[in-house]
C-alpha cells in the first residue's frame, strides 16, 4: 500500500499524507463530493477533481498489484523465479509490462514450439544460434526423432524455427521496446473493404477512411473510434503498417530491429539464412499481428477514454445548464400527423393541464390550435414556452411565435419567452418505470411534453431521470466500454447534484438518489417519509427514515436544503455537524442567525482563525463563511434565451453570409455543433472558434452556451451547415480553412492519405470539415 500512495502522490504531486488521508476516508465509506466540500481539513484541500483521479488509480494499481502477487505465486509455483525475475515483476509499472514478463512462463496449448522443445531440439536450437558457422543439416542430422515427427533434417530445422521464434515473441526485453517503436513509427491505415460499394448509403459514411493513413500515435479520438467501427461493420479494413520501401529478399525495419536485439546479423555463414528466415517467421507469424492488437488495443482504450471525456463534460455542461427557476412552464412536443403534445406545468413542477393540438398536416387547425394554447396561457398564467427539438419542432416553434404575438397583443405588459430545447431522451422517460410512478395518469405521449417543460425548469432535477446514455451529449457511445462510460457519467451526475445541493421537501427519488451516501433504496424510503408526515422541518428528522443510519447522515446532509425550516442553517450547504462553529460565531456577534445569513460586510468583520479549532480548521471556517454569505446560492448560470431568426426554418432558408444566434448543442475536440432551429446542427469547426490556435473546442465553448455564428458553407445534399464564430471571416467555397493558419498536431483531416506536417503549423483544409460532419452522421 506504501508503494501506491507514493505513486499516486506523486503522479498528482501532492503529499502522501493527503493520498494516505483521502485512501482512508474512501476506504471507509467516504464518498468524494463528501470528502472534497467537508473534509478539506483533513486532505489538505484535495479537490474533487484530484479525488476523482485518485480513486480512479487506486482501483487500477491495486488490481496491479493483485496481479503481480499472482504472477508472482504462479512462476514460483514453476519454480523458475530467479531473484532477476522478481526485480523486473515488482518494478512492472502496467499491467501490459507484467504480462509481457509472464508471457513466457504461461500455461500455454500445445504449440509447435513446446513439440520441438519436448523432442529435444532446444540444444540444437542453442547451438545453431551461438555459432552460425555450423551447417544446420548436418547439426539437425543427430535430432532426428520420427516419433515426435521429426524424421529428416528439414523437419527437424523447422522445429528449431518453431521453437526460437516463440522464445523470442515471448522475451519481454525484445516485445515491450518493439511495441514502443511501433507505436512511434507505425501508421494506421484504412481502405475500403474488398467487394465494398464506395457508393452504398451505410458504406459512404466512412467515406473519409476509403485510403487514408496517420501516424498511430497521433491519431484523434473520433477518427480512430470511426475507423473501428467501419471495421466492426466489415466496410474498412485496418491495419498497421511501417512506412518503408520494401526490398525483395531484405529483411523489413521491425525484422532489423529484432536482428539488433539478438546481437545478429546476416554474415553469409552456413546457419545465417536460416536465422534470416527464423526473424522473419518471428515477425510475420508471431508477433506483427499481436502487436498490432496490443495497439489497436492501446489507441482503442486512449480513444475511448478520450470519447468518455468529451461525453462526460459535455453532460456536466448540460446538468449544470441555467435553469429557469420558478416559472408556469407550456412543454410543446411537436408531431405532425400525431398532433403537438402540449404539457403546463406550475413553477414547482406540479402537472396543471395536458391538451392536444393540430397545427400541422393533415389536419392543418393552426387557428385552433392558438385559440386551445391561448386558453390555457391565460388560465394558467404560462410565461415560458418549451419546444421539443424533434420532429416539426421549426413548425411548432413558429405556431408558438404566433401565440406570442397574440397573447401579447391582447396583454402587452404580459411577459412570455419561447426556448426550443433537446428532447434527448424524452421518450425513453415517458416509457420508464419511474415516470409511470410519477405522472400514473397521463398516456406515455404527454408525458414527454411534461418532461421538455421541466427539463426546462430545472435542467439537472429532469435529466437525472433519464439514462445519462440516452441524452445524446456524446459521440461514438455505444462504440465505447459501456461500463466504465456508466461509471464515468454517473460521477458527472452525483458530482453536479451534489454541487448544486438538494431540495429534500420536492425532490424526486431519482435526484435524491445522487446525493452522496444515499442508495436508490434509502431514497425510496425518504420519499415515502415525506408522504407519510409531511415536509422535513429540520435535518436531523432524517435519522427517522428507515435505512438512513448515522453514517448516511453524515455523508448526505450536507448537500440536502431545506426551505423555510425551523433552523435558517438547514437551507444552505453548511454541514450540521458545524452548526456548532456557527452558533459561537453568533454569539461573538451577539446577532440571531437571520441577522448574519446573508450579510457579508457584518461577516468580513471577522476572522476565520478565531473559530477553527482542533475539529474544524480554518479552511471549514472560511468555507462556513462563504455559505452565511450567500445561503442556498444556486452555481448555475443565470438564464438565457436564444432568439432564432424568423424566417429560418429549414436548411434550405440558410444563405452564405448570414449571422444567426444559436445553443451550442454538442461539442467534441474537433468543433462545436450549433442548433440553429433548422433541424440540422451546424458545425463550427475548431478553426473556426476563434482568432487564436484552438487545441479543444472545450477551451471556447460548452454545451448549451447560445452563440453568434455566421454561416460559411451550406451542403444541401450531404446536409451539412458549415459555420464560423469569427463574424468577420469570409462565406463561401472553402472559407471552411480557417484564416488562422493553425491545426491540431498531426495531419491533415481530409478523405485519403494526409501529409504529415510540423505540429500546430497545418492549414484546416476544407476536407477537415466534410470528416467532422462525418463523425456527426456516425456517432452513436
Amino acid at each position: 500500500m506504501d508503494k501506491i500512495l507514493l505513486q499516486i502522490a506523486a503522479e498528482l504531486q501532492v503529499a502522501p499524507r493527503q493520498v494516505k488521508t483521502a485512501v482512508d476516508l474512501l476506504d471507509g465509506g467516504a464518498t468524494v463530493p463528501f470528502i472534497a466540500r467537508y473534509r478539506k481539513e483533513a486532505t489538505e484541500g484535495l479537490d474533487d477533481i484530484q479525488l476523482r483521479e485518485l480513486e480512479a488509480r487506486l482501483g487500477y494499481l491495486r488490481e496491479l498489484e493483485d496481479r503481480r502477487a499472482a504472477v508472482l505465486q504462479s512462476i514460483d509455483e514453476q519454480g523458475k523465479l530467479t531473484p532477476e525475475l522478481r526485480a523486473a515483476i515488482d518494478a512492472a509499472p502496467t499491467k501490459q509490462e507484467l504480462e509481457d514478463l509472464y508471457a513466457p512462463y504461461k500455461q500455454k496449448r500445445r504449440t509447435k514450439g513446446l513439440i520441438a522443445r519436448e523432442a529435444g531440439l532446444e540444444p540444437l536450437a542453442d547451438k545453431l544460434l551461438a555459432d552460425p558457422t555450423l551447417d544446420p543439416h548436418t547439426a539437425a542430422a543427430g535430432f532426428l526423432n520420427p516419433d515426435a515427427g521429426f524424421a529428416d533434417s528439414f523437419a527437424v530445422l523447422d522445429g528449431v524455427r518453431d521453437l526460437l521464434s516463440e522464445r523470442w515473441a515471448d522475451d519481454a526485453a525484445l516485445v515491450g521496446p518493439l511495441r514502443e517503436w511501433l507505436w512511434a513509427e507505425g501508421l494506421l491505415r484504412s481502405k475500403l473493404a474488398d467487394g465494398k460499394d464506395p457508393n452504398h448509403a451505410d458504406h459512404a459514411k466512412f467515406r473519409d477512411y476509403f485510403d487514408y493513413d496517420e501516424p498511430i500515435r497521433t491519431v484523434p479520438s473520433h477518427r480512430a473510434l470511426a475507423v473501428f467501427r467501419g471495421r466492426t461493420l466489415e466496410i474498412l479494413d485496418a491495419k498497421l503498417v511501417i512506412d518503408e520501401e520494401q526490398v525483395p529478399g531484405q529483411p523489413g525495419l521491425a525484422e532489423g530491429r529484432i536482428a539488433l536485439h539478438l546481437g545478429w546479423r546476416h554474415a553469409k555463414r552456413p546457419c545465417d539464412d536460416l536465422i534470416r528466415k527464423t526473424v522473419a517467421w518471428t515477425w510475420k507469424v508471431k508477433l506483427s499481428l499481436s502487436l498490432e492488437r496490443d495497439l489497436f488495443t492501446r489507441l482503442r482504450e486512449a480513444a475511448e477514454a478520450t470519447a468518455i471525456k468529451v461525453f462526460a463534460e459535455n453532460l456536466r455542461d448540460l446538468l449544470l445548464a441555467a435553469p429557469a427557476g420558478k416559472r408556469v412552464v407550456m412543454g410543446l412536443d411537436p408531431g405532425i400527423r400525431t398532433g403537438v403534445k402540449v404539457a403546463v406545468v406550475s413553477d414547482t413542477g406540479k402537472v396543471l393541464a395536458t391538451h392536444t393540438v393540430y397545427p400541422h398536416e393533415p389536419r392543418n387547425d393552426w387557428d385552433g390550435s392558438l385559440h386551445a394554447l391561448g386558453q390555457l396561457v391565460a388560465k394558467h398564467g404560462v410565461n415560458l414556452i418549451a419546444i421539443g427539438n424533434g420532429t416539426a419542432s421549426r413548425e411548432t416553434d413558429k405556431l408558438a411565435g404566433d401565440l406570442i404575438k397574440r397573447v401579447q397583443s391582447a396583454a402587452p405588459d404580459f411577459k412570455i419567452d419561447k426556448v426550443v430545447v433537446s428532447e434527448a431522451g424524452a421518450s425513453v422517460y415517458s416509457a420508464s418505470e419511474f415516470a409511470s410512478k410519477e405522472l400514473p395518469e397521463l398516456d406515455v405521449s404527454l408525458r414527454g411534453a411534461v418532461s421538455i417543460a421541466r427539463r426546462l425548469q430545472d435542467p439537472l432535477a429532469e435529466l437525472v431521470k433519464i439514462d445519462p446514455k440516452s441524452i445524446g451529449v456524446g459521440q461514438y457511445q455505444h462504440d465505447v466500454n459501456q461500463g466504465e462510460l456508466a461509471r464515468m457519467l454517473d460521477t458527472v451526475v452525483e458530482d453536479c447534484v451534489n454541487k448544486v445541493g438538494v431540495d429534500l421537501n420536492t425532490a424526486s427519488a431519482p435526484l435524491l438518489a445522487q446525493v452522496a451516501g444515499l442508495s436508490p433504496a434509502v431514497a425510496a424510503s425518504i420519499v415515502r417519509w415525506r408522504d407519510a408526515h409531511g415536509a422535513f422541518r429540520h435535518r436531523q428528522q432524517l435519522l427517522d427514515v428507515a435505512g438512513l443510519g448515522p453514517k448516511t447522515f453524515e455523508q448526505a446532509a450536507g448537500f440536502l436544503r431545506i426551505r423555510d425550516g425551523d433552523n435558517p442553517l438547514d437551507q444552505t450547504g453548511v454541514h450540521p455537524e458545524t452548526y456548532p462553529v456557527v452558533q459561537r460565531l453568533l454569539e461573538k456577534l451577539q446577532r440571531p442567525i437571520t441577522e448574519v445569513m446573508g450579510k457579508a460586510d457584518v461577516l468580513r468583520t471577522l476572522k476565520p482563525e478565531a473559530f477553527a479549532d482542533e475539529k474544524f480548521g480554518a479552511i471549514t471556517v472560511r468555507d462556513i463563511f462563504a455559505e452565511l454569505e450567500k445561503p442556498g446560492r444556486d452555481p448555475r448560470p443565470d438564464f438565457k434565451v436564444a432568439k432564432l431568426a424568423d424566417g429560418i426554418e429549414r436548411i434550405q432558408d440558410l444563405k452564405e453570409g448570414m449571422t444567426l444566434e444559436g445553443t451550442v448543442s454538442n461539442v467534441a475536440q474537433f468543433g462545436a455543433f450549433v442548433d440553429l432551429g433548422v433541424h440540422q446542427d451546424g458545425l463550427v469547426h475548431v478553426s473556426q472558434l476563434a482568432h487564436k490556435f484552438v487545441n479543444d473546442a472545450r477551451e471556447v465553448v460548452k454545451t448549451g452556451d447560445i452563440v453568434k455564428v455566421k454561416v460559411l458553407e451550406v451542403d444541401l445534399a450531404r446536409g451539412r451547415i458549415s459555420l464560423t464564430m469569427k463574424l468577420d471571416a469570409t462565406a463561401g467555397k472553402g472559407a471552411a480553412r480557417g484564416d488562422n493558419g493553425f491545426r491540431p498536431a498531426g495531419r491533415d483531416e481530409r478523405a485519403g492519405r494526409g501529409s504529415t506536417r510540423p505540429a500546430q503549423q497545418q492549414p484546416a483544409a476544407a476536407g477537415a470539415m466534410a470528416a467532422a460532419f462525418a463523425k456527426l452522421q456516425g456517432r452513436g
